[in-house]
């Protein structure tokens, strides 16, 4: 593992910050009470929507990455810092109005998607081609578009997900080389087709 990557490791994000390890909100041993993200936070998350990375002053105290010094020489920004803008700007989206943490560690998107598949909210073949569309985003931009539709329809249902690992994602898909991998690893959560193959069996019973 390289120094960047134990770096990223160690780094604790915003949503870790505000999430317990049992998945409910920390509690602020001043109050008593569950610590929940500031309204103020998640707006100024949501102003990064669709726009670059520092492009959004509101969100500049919430970054956690550290600066590459060589990269800021050329006023450059690094793929983790552009893969945490995008992660925090959908995670104000996501946990908008929501009561409970909608960050749950261990919970990939493929995972989460097929969750809101079997929600019954929305038209399985209509999330089927969203989902396929978002494996087959040729372009960061494209991939944060339908990234953006599909956390929408997350928080429709309540169904939280893992930015760590959503980070990790949006961060290899600027690299070619390295999406065939984030593809297999949203399919085998999906697994749109096995649901497809059972309700097969379950109709020529």
């Amino acid at each position: 593992m390289t120094t960047e990557h134990t770096t990223a490791a160690k780094q604790r994000r915003y949503w870790d910050a505000f999430t317990a390890p049992d998945h409910t909100w920390r509690i602020d041993p001043r109050t008593g009470q569950p610590r929940r993200p500031p309204g103020e936070d998640l707006a100024a998350m949501r102003s990064g929507l669709g726009r670059p990375v520092m492009d959004s002053p509101k969100m500049w105290h919430l970054y956690s990455c550290e600066v590459n010094d060589v990269l800021a020489l050329r006023d450059e920004v690094s793929d983790e810092q552009k893969a945490e803008h995008a992660a925090l700007a959908l995670y104000g989206l996501h946990q908008q109005s929501q009561s409970t943490p909608m960050h749950r560690r261990g919970v990939k998107l493929g995972q989460a998607l097929r969750a809101l598949r079997r929600s019954g909210k929305f038209s399985e073949e209509a999330l089927d081609t969203r989902v396929a569309q978002l494996a087959g985003a040729t372009s960061v931009s494209a991939l944060l578009v339908h990234l953006r539709g599909l956390v929408t329809q997350l928080r429709t249902v309540g169904q939280p997900l893992d930015y760590d690992h959503l980070m990790a994602d949006i961060r290899a898909w600027h690299h070619t080389d390295r999406r065939p991998q984030v593809r297999l690893k949203w399919a085998i959560g999906y697994q749109a087709w096995k649901d497809k193959d059972q309700s097969k069996g379950t109709v020529g019973s």
